[in-house]
């Protein structure tokens, strides 16, 4: 599954117009006619891509009257690029002889560096969350949100696909706007959708809020 969330991605970017729309938007945002324009294609070819790469997650939309804009989804670009990097070099081995110190160096670290993150993620569902589990509200700052809704995805089975029927109830028993939640796990990779059906993508797709400042 993982494999084929990683192809995914990389079809997106697949293709010479898709990247320079890319290209473009990295200056900030901009509305599909000007989009157009630029590239000297149809709204029409615009708003294909447009789909492509809105669909992996790499562009924001948002409409103004009967004008669309869009933006760059950076973090998800550069989150989507990692995935790939770490499910190519997962099963390397260290070529170098002294790698196995520099491992438990790098053990002792990441143990460290657990530990502290464990304890930040407590205190922020402690906030946010009753003593009886519901959730309070959907933080606004970004990576409290993701500790928020990771602590959310992680009490779903892993391996089961549910209805969105399925999914609603299932966040209903944790805060009323099942809706918004839902298009967060999406919108953050925690799951995906695909035909109505909702699953939980592999955990290395998800948002990263431990990489975060």
């Amino acid at each position: 599954m993982q494999l084929d969330k990683v192809v995914q991605y990389h079809k997106a970017l697949a293709d010479a117009t898709r990247m320079r729309m890319l290209i473009l938007l990295a200056a900030g945002e901009l509305s599909g006619g000007v989009l157009a324009e630029k590239l000297c294609v149809s709204p029409a070819t615009i708003t294909h891509h447009a789909a492509k790469l809105r669909e992996a997650s790499l562009i924001y939309e948002r409409r103004e009257k009967n004008t669309i804009y869009f933006s760059l989804n950076d973090y998800f670009i550069k989150n989507n690029a990692a995935a790939a990097v770490d499910l190519i070099y997962r099963n390397a081995g260290s070529q170098k002889g002294d790698s196995d110190d520099m491992n438990d160096l790098n053990s002792r670290d990441e143990g460290e560096n657990d530990d502290k993150n464990r304890r930040i993620k407590e205190a922020v569902v402690k906030n946010f969350f009753t003593l009886e589990g519901k959730l309070k509200h959907v933080p606004a700052q970004l990576k409290k949100k993701l500790m928020v809704l990771e602590t959310l995805v992680l009490r779903l089975e892993k391996g089961r696909k549910y209805t969105e029927k399925e999914l609603n109830l299932f966040i209903q028993q944790y805060h009323d706007d099942f809706a918004t939640i839902r298009r967060e796990f999406i919108m953050h990779q925690y799951m995906f959708r695909e035909n109505e059906i909702y699953e939980l993508n592999p955990v290395e797709l998800w948002a990263k809020w431990e990489t975060m400042a």
